[in-house]
């Protein structure tokens, strides 16, 4: 693919929900892509109007977000210029397809800027359901007296406790440099990390049944994968230790919900869902009134001024490729399968 000519402005267009283009890309931002790009002033959603293909006919470089379109092999033929794409958000399998790839188009995520919020968030769960804070705050609220603290539970506490990382993957990674300063002790399974590796990492790796059977903690960062479906099983949420958490910031779709809210129901374990199967759960399912149970709705990732994170990647991503560097954050075709 050729590279852009340095000191030229290439044409480029925004294809996302206008809705997603207001809400990420602030006017200094917008104003950062205009200065860098000849940017067309349409945001575009449905990629298949006389309108839109006016526009993809000259465009070389799509900033793609939430609600992008899959860029098929029509697309890609109303686009004959197009060189690269550079996606605000995480994951860009929704649309970017075989044919991008056969084509040599570049391929740019934000992804590592997302992740940042969702390990974030993964940290403040570890610690908040160690020390039991939800549940004691509940009990207060309730009763308006102080609990009996000097017979508080020994498994009340964030001393020592293990904790499970299921994938080493950008979140994962980011969850154990953010546990560093605690003192927990971290497992990690990922069958893609050798022991050496994990060493570099600062965590010890454990085959899957023993990660479920030994932590106090198991927070989920796998992709879901047809193999990663349902991978964690009735099995693996039996083997938990008793009061044992489980977080999912991944996909609902890796956790076998209906085991989880078994042992959620009878008391044996509690839980923390940024993410459920279906993604909003019907009104009536269990789950929503369990009272060992938080869920809620897909909050982790990138909210309110941690827009600005992923519109200053983009912009720095715009940045490089119009210049020749090439992107800090590329997205290869042959990593696709191990990315979230």
């Amino acid at each position: 693919m050729t590279e852009p000519t340095p000191g030229t402005r290439p044409r480029a267009a925004l294809a996302m929900s206008p809705d997603v283009a207001s809400a990420v890309l602030d006017p200094e931002s917008r104003a950062a892509l205009d200065a860098l790009c000849d940017l067309a002033p349409t945001v575009l959603e449905n990629l298949t109007t006389p309108a839109a293909r006016a526009v993809l006919a000259d465009t070389e470089l799509l900033v793609t977000g939430w609600g992008c379109p899959p860029l098929d092999d029509d697309v890609l033929r109303a686009a004959p210029r197009l060189r690269a794409v550079v996606h605000t958000a995480g994951s860009v399998r929704g649309h970017v397809t075989d044919a991008c790839w056969e084509r040599g188009v570049e391929v740019s995520s934000a992804a590592a800027a997302n992740a940042v919020p969702v390990a974030e968030y993964t940290l403040a769960m570890i610690l908040l359901t160690g020390k039991r804070v939800l549940e004691s705050a509940r009990a207060y609220r309730t009763t308006r007296t102080r609990a009996d603290w000097p017979h508080t539970p020994r498994t009340v506490g964030n001393h020592r406790r293990t904790v499970g990382i299921l994938s080493a993957s950008l979140i994962g990674r980011r969850v154990i440099d953010l546990l560093r300063p605690h003192d927990v002790d971290v497992l990690l399974h990922d069958p893609y990390v050798d022991g050496a590796e994990a060493a570099r990492l600062g965590v010890r790796s454990v085959p899957l049944a023993e990660l479920f059977r030994m932590s106090d903690t198991v927070s989920v960062h796998t992709p879901l994968l047809p193999e990663t479906r349902g991978l964690v099983s009735r099995d693996l949420i039996g083997s938990m230790k008793a009061d044992a958490v489980l977080i999912n910031t991944a996909r609902g779709a890796v956790v076998d919900q209906d085991a989880l809210t078994d042992a959620a129901l009878a008391g044996r374990i509690r839980a923390v869902l940024d993410v459920t199967e279906p993604e909003v759960l019907p009104p009536g399912h269990p789950l929503w009134d369990c009272e060992h149970v938080l869920i809620t709705p897909h909050l982790a990732g990138s909210q309110g001024n941690e827009w600005r994170r992923l519109a200053d990647t983009a912009v720095l991503e715009v940045t490089r490729w119009a210049s020749g560097e090439g992107f800090l954050h590329p997205v290869r075709r042959e990593r696709l399968a191990f990315l979230a």
